[in-house]
């Protein structure tokens, strides 16, 4: 960050003919690779359990439940998860297929893993709102009932985190938590590189092998063979 801030000066000296040439151009700077994500990921277990622990005999649980599987099932950013509408729920075909509003006003649609299907469908038979309406409202208060409003990224964190205390769960946890569980579970279970990439929307494959979390098991097996 000091040499990018050094080019710069020296490019605005150049510019304005104070010196004649960047002396900073051909400086190399720290080579940074990251090969694995730092966000917190559950095994598939740990994620069952969260979802199993949720009381869906409210419209909150319903909600919430409903949100945490579309983080995990599509490898959603939770921000295009909560920029969703009631119509970007919609049929094609034989299945259900959700529509995400992703960074630069792009949409990405996905098609609904059967138990994501199962968990949207018990949560809308609840909401008889506008379609216009927001897909995951905020409440008011500790009344239980929906505003117009949509959850905040702040609010779902808070969710995320109580729901997985709830379970039994200390780990850290963050909403991006689950994107990367769904896509480590995904290669686990045989998944492709090429098509997790197309699922997570990533424009770099790379970005998407920084997600895959499968070596830490490795690595935790490997250190129990320390017989001590």
């Amino acid at each position: 960050m000091q040499l990018a801030a050094i080019r710069m000066l020296f490019d605005w000296l150049v510019v304005g003919q104070i010196v004649p040439t960047n002396p900073a151009s051909a400086v190399r700077g720290p080579k940074h690779v990251v090969r694995k994500g730092k966000t917190p990921v559950l095994s598939a277990e740990e994620t069952r359990a969260v979802l199993d622990s949720i009381d869906t005999d409210t419209p909150a649980g319903l909600r919430d439940r409903a949100l945490i599987a579309l983080l995990v099932y599509t490898f959603a950013r939770v921000g295009a998860a909560l920029k969703m509408r009631l119509e970007d729920v919609y049929p094609q075909g034989k299945r259900t297929w959700v529509r995400l509003h992703e960074k630069g006003g792009k949409r990405h649609d996905m098609p609904c893993h059967h138990t994501l299907d199962g968990y949207l469908e018990a949560f809308l038979d609840n909401r008889r709102a506008d379609r216009k309406a927001w897909l995951f409202p905020s409440l008011a208060g500790r009344t239980g009932e929906f505003t117009d409003q949509p959850m905040k990224p702040v609010d779902a964190w808070r969710m995320i985190r109580r729901r997985a205390l709830a379970a039994g769960i200390p780990t850290a946890i963050s909403c991006h938590t689950f994107r990367a569980t769904g896509i480590t579970e995904y290669f686990r279970n045989g998944g492709k590189l090429e098509i997790a990439q197309q699922m997570a929307n990533h424009e770099s494959a790379r970005t998407t092998g920084i997600y895959d979390r499968r070596n830490d098991q490795v690595s935790l097996d490997e250190v129990e063979r320390i017989l001590i």
